[in-house]
């Protein structure tokens, strides 16, 4: 894991620059999460955090970044459109 990321991913309603540069990350989370894969699997090799290792941080690394990858599924790609628009 090469990409730069906050341990807690932006949890505003509106779309932030992060959102925009970590858009790949957060469908990767989502997608792991869709496939059944374990979220302790997923931290490692999305994030290369090793959950046994630093338990708490990989939870909350890995919560954040769903949520808002849920988030950006459900309302927040519509600010992209918006902007792309413009």
């Amino acid at each position: 894991m090469t990409e730069r990321f906050a341990d807690v991913a932006p949890s505003g309603s509106e779309l932030t620059e992060y959102d925009r540069t970590h858009f790949k990350l957060y469908m990767r989370v989502h997608d792991a999460k869709e496939d059944g894969a374990d979220w302790q699997e997923a931290v490692l090799i999305i994030f290369g955090i090793d959950p046994a290792k630093e338990p708490e941080r990989a939870r909350e690394v890995h919560d954040s970044h769903l949520a808002r990858a849920r988030w950006m599924i459900e309302s927040g790609y519509r600010h992209l459109l918006d902007v792309r628009r413009h």
